[in-house]
């Protein structure tokens, strides 16, 4: 009985459940709303009549006084015993004229001018303000040619009222209360408990398919057999329980390789490529280039491997010179330069590319006088006598990957083959730098003027050697 209770609870507790509560509730008490206000208006009518009733007495008994050929006063006194009633609290009687013929009481709010056109009717006028209600009578279908208003003390109407709505709510909040606890109780039973059910069997059929090692367990809706729609619903998750099972199972697998190959050709990317460059490439574009209005390249050639290369074997080469280029990409990944190609003992590296930057120029800087210190640690490490030739330009390029089959990024343009003759035409051991780059840097770094130059292709050019960084040691 316990466990029946916390299924019920259980239906209550679901959204699902509180909607269709909502929901009939509602629509119960819409409707008993519908029927309350009518109920209410004819209520206070009633009460209203009732007041009208008394009112109607008065009138009855002032024209029969005057039938009776009364005195005025002989009237007034009368009226005057009548107003002592609690629910008489005034009259006022005209003459057809709109005169005054008598007053007792409190002064009604019904004036003659609003009773001209209304001489032809019994009751004329009705009138409720706030706890008081003036009616004007006509007394003219009696043979009397009299208008009588009269107020009455309404002040209990309102409570009478409002103990009416009272009752009616709290009798819609029972009705509404007790249809919608037996809906949900019947619904909980036949419906809500078997769906939360199914709640629970597909939030452990994710945990299961998530861990592959975990044994499927024994799902409610593999051991409920019902002959209606639910039932049909619970056969077709142990059908797509079983399949999707069986599919996902197999598409991890699938997963797994094919992530560890995307991994493998990602890296391999990003060995040949800049980063943005390669998500370009990946993304499907075929033709990627861009223009950068100023840029800083670096080339830089070792002198003396050429000699040094005759005396050793072929792998030593390869291996002193990859320690020596592996050095500089390590340099290069410190200043945030993208390494554009080796060529044989010759290396370019760039600045501001593929992404633009400020400081282009003082990057390479940096890189080039790491690059001499790195070439003196090779020499202390290994006895050798090498020294390094750098030349530096700074200007606009175009940069781009072109080819199907071994592609690179490059770069192309008038500033790339000034930076290869500043190279060229350099001195061993000295960074060579064009009088754009010189102008970047001047103030930041020290410099020796080499003067006009002859340089093949480009005539005669200023140049400078960057020797230090101001303030270094």
């Amino acid at each position: 009985m316990s466990s029946q209770l916390l299924r019920l609870f259980d239906s209550f507790q679901a959204r699902l459940s509180r909607n269709i509560a909502l929901w009939i509730f509602a629509s119960i008490v819409v409707i008993e709303v519908i029927i309350l206000v009518p109920s209410y208006y004819k209520e206070k009518q009633d009460l209203l009549n009732d007041l009208e009733g008394v009112s109607e007495a008065v009138v009855n008994s002032t024209i029969r006084w005057h039938q009776q050929s009364k005195s005025d006063e002989h009237l007034t006194k009368k009226l005057k015993n009548i107003i002592n009633e609690p629910v008489i609290k005034g009259v006022m009687i005209y003459q057809p004229n709109g005169k005054i013929l008598l007053m007792a009481g409190e002064v009604p709010e019904i004036e003659f001018s609003e009773l001209k056109n209304t001489k032809k009717c019994h009751l004329c006028k009705r009138l409720l303000v706030k706890d008081r209600y003036d009616v004007a009578w006509s007394t003219r279908q009696k043979g009397v040619e009299k208008i009588i208003v009269v107020r009455h003390d309404a002040s209990k109407v309102q409570p009478k009222l409002n103990r009416f709505i009272i009752r009616i709510a709290g009798l819609v909040l029972i009705i509404s209360g007790f249809v919608t606890s037996t809906t949900m109780i019947v619904l909980g039973a036949t419906v809500i408990a078997p769906i939360l059910r199914l709640r629970d069997d597909l939030i452990t059929v994710g945990e299961t398919l998530n861990n592959h090692e975990q044994q499927h367990p024994n799902f409610y809706a593999m051991s409920v057999e019902r002959r209606d729609e639910l039932g049909e619903v619970l056969q077709a998750f142990n059908l797509m329980f079983k399949r999707v099972s069986w599919e996902i199972t197999e598409r991890k697998r699938a997963e797994n390789k094919v992530r560890a190959e995307q991994e493998k050709s990602d890296r391999l990317l990003l060995n040949i490529l800049p980063e943005a460059i390669a998500q370009k490439l990946k993304e499907g574009q075929n033709n990627i280039a861009d223009g950068f209005t100023e840029v800083t390249i670096l080339f830089a050639d070792i002198v003396g491997f050429t000699k040094l290369s005759e005396k050793i074997s072929p792998q030593e080469i390869v291996k002193l010179l990859n320690e020596i280029f592996t050095g500089f990409d390590q340099l290069s990944e410190q200043h945030r330069l993208e390494k554009i190609k080796t060529i044989g003992d010759a290396y370019m590296v760039a600045s501001g590319l593929p992404v633009p930057r400020q400081d282009h120029a003082e990057a390479i800087a940096e890189m080039a006088l790491d690059m001499q210190q790195e070439v003196a640690h090779f020499n202390a490490k290994h006895q050798a006598n090498l020294s390094i030739r750098i030349g530096i330009n700074t200007g606009p390029v175009v940069a781009g990957v072109i080819g199907t089959k071994k592609f690179i990024y490059d770069l192309w343009g008038d500033a790339v083959n000034t930076a290869s003759r500043m190279e060229s035409h350099g001195i061993p051991g000295c960074i060579q730098v064009t009088e754009s780059t010189y102008k970047h840097l001047q103030d930041q770094y020290l410099f020796e003027e080499r003067g006009k130059i002859q340089v093949k292709g480009k005539g005669e050019m200023i140049t400078y050697l960057l020797t230090e960084k101001k303030g270094a040691s």
